[in-house]
């Protein structure tokens, strides 16, 4: 026959939480008397903010939480509200594909404007060799632009 422990439902760190307490409790006799006053308050405190926090969360688990509003309920297993579920998902691959084709147009454009600042000028050879060619090219076209 298999014993399981009282406390085998808790997790590792409640666990942790209890042995400390009993130990602090166990070595709690041998404080001064305001000192365990003061301890007194603040583990009242910490009891206080505790059952906030529970209130908080089993309110949002009776309302429902996010998970089960999503969920559809039961009652919608066809493949109908699946495909309806599908579609932000594809609007959203839309346009991220439209925004990738679109920074792919500007830098083709870029570079053919760079290409053809290079075919058409009269530059001498030592140009092309020089670090700062990029640099000159751009400033070029923005002259360009401006005229």
């Amino acid at each position: 026959m298999k014993q399981t422990p009282i406390n085998s439902h808790l997790s590792a760190q409640d666990r942790y939480g209890r042995q400390l307490a009993a130990r602090l409790d166990a070595s709690a006799a041998a404080l001064p008397h305001d000192i365990s006053e003061r301890l007194r308050f603040a583990r009242l405190q910490a009891l206080e903010k505790y059952r906030v926090i529970q209130a908080r969360e089993t309110a949002s688990l009776a309302l429902g939480g996010g998970v089960a509003a999503l969920g559809g309920g039961e009652d919608e297993r066809g493949l109908w509200p699946r495909l309806v579920s599908l579609i932000p998902l594809l609007a959203l691959i839309a346009g991220l594909v439209a925004i990738q084709m679109v920074g792919s147009d500007q830098i083709a454009e870029e570079l053919a404007e760079i290409d053809a600042a290079i075919l058409t000028d009269d530059l001498p050879p030592d140009a092309y060799a020089d670090p700062g060619f990029a640099q000159f090219l751009k400033a070029r076209i923005d002259q360009l632009q401006q005229n």
